[in-house]
């Protein structure tokens, strides 16, 4: 970057808190001038407004969203650093298009995403929030649950996070099967699972574990079709995204009951509404996107994220999924 002038750095929009007060973002201070927002954008014009002078953006929060409507009116924008591994709040074909770099945290959170997901799993298993409501409701229920030992879990995505789930699942006594865009022999052997079509995966699996990104291909990846191939009484977790599931096909699933039950931290809607289906379902537990929220999670995605953009300030642009670099 130019020394003549100090480049702006925005955090748009931080609530709730997720970068404020982080050390990490002390040390952007040395590269640029920082300013950060502590409310969310109310709209584009207040977003555009925010961003208007920035050459690097830290998107704390992926509620705030990055579409081509605002980009192409950001020609100062030259990269855009995500608290996250996701980076489905950002158009970036159009980022592509303006040569924005868009840089996220591949790997740093998998095993606290992964943690959550098990948390999730044996939740669901053992039907912890169904018995806790249960008891403050003053009944006494006696239900048979689902021992997982033993049992197979089929996990879709073996990337960072799928895999380190799946080490915690061998970990616990179960037998792993998996699908992935991109299976990976060397890493099946190493790990002690195999790959196999998604068909078999699904007809097979006591209880499924999602972990790809969102993506075209993947919207919609588990559908009704999908859910009736299950076995009756599977259980299903997601940490993934909310639209990788067909909402409507998976309340179906579970109040039929052919789905065992479902621990879910992510939702087609977000924040979560207070008249969304999946809160009728009985056997669900749920969370509010907060896998990788704990202090040492946030601690991680702050400094993968300030990581990122000092090293494009330098000129030595990192985890670019973009390309525009």
């Amino acid at each position: 970057m130019s020394d003549e002038t100090r480049p702006l750095i925005v955090v748009p929009g931080d609530d709730p808190p997720q970068i404020a007060g982080s050390a990490h973002l002390d040390r952007l201070h040395e590269h640029g001038d920082v300013v950060l927002y502590g409310s969310l954008p109310a709209d584009d014009d207040e977003l555009l407004k925010r961003a208007k002078d920035a050459v690097v953006i830290v998107n704390s929060r992926g509620t705030v969203n990055w579409r081509k409507n605002v980009l192409e009116q950001l020609p100062k924008l030259k990269m855009i650093a995500t608290c996250s591994i996701g980076v489905d709040c950002i158009d970036l074909d159009a980022a592509r298009e303006q040569g924005i770099v868009v840089s996220n945290i591949p790997g740093r959170t998998a095993p606290v995403v992964a943690e959550h997901a098990l948390a999730l799993l044996l939740a669901t298993a053992r039907r912890l929030a169904f018995r806790t409501s249960e008891l403050k409701a003053g009944r006494w229920v006696q239900k048979f649950d689902t021992t997982l030992y033993g049992k197979t879990l089929g996990v879709i995505g073996t990337g960072n996070i799928g895999s380190a789930m799946i080490r915690l699942a061998k970990g616990i006594g179960m037998d792993v099967i998996a699908w992935s865009y991109h299976p990976n022999e060397e890493k099946a052997e190493q790990l002690g699972f195999r790959y196999v079509d998604r068909d078999e995966l699904l007809k097979t699996s006591d209880a499924i574990s999602l972990h790809v990104k969102l993506t075209d291909d993947s919207r919609g990846l588990i559908g009704s079709r999908e859910l009736s191939l299950i076995k009756p009484g599977c259980l299903l977790v997601n940490t993934a995204r909310g639209a990788i599931v067909e909402t409507d096909a998976l309340v179906e699933a579970l109040q039929s009951g052919h789905l065992g039950g479902a621990g879910l931290d992510v939702f087609d809607i977000e924040p979560l509404p207070a008249d969304h289906p999946i809160l009728d379902c009985e056997q669900v537990v749920l969370t509010p996107h907060s896998a990788d929220q704990t202090p040492e999670g946030v601690d991680l995605l702050n400094g993968g994220a300030v990581d990122n953009a000092i090293a494009f300030l330098k000129g030595q642009p990192q985890n670019d999924v973009t390309g525009a670099s």
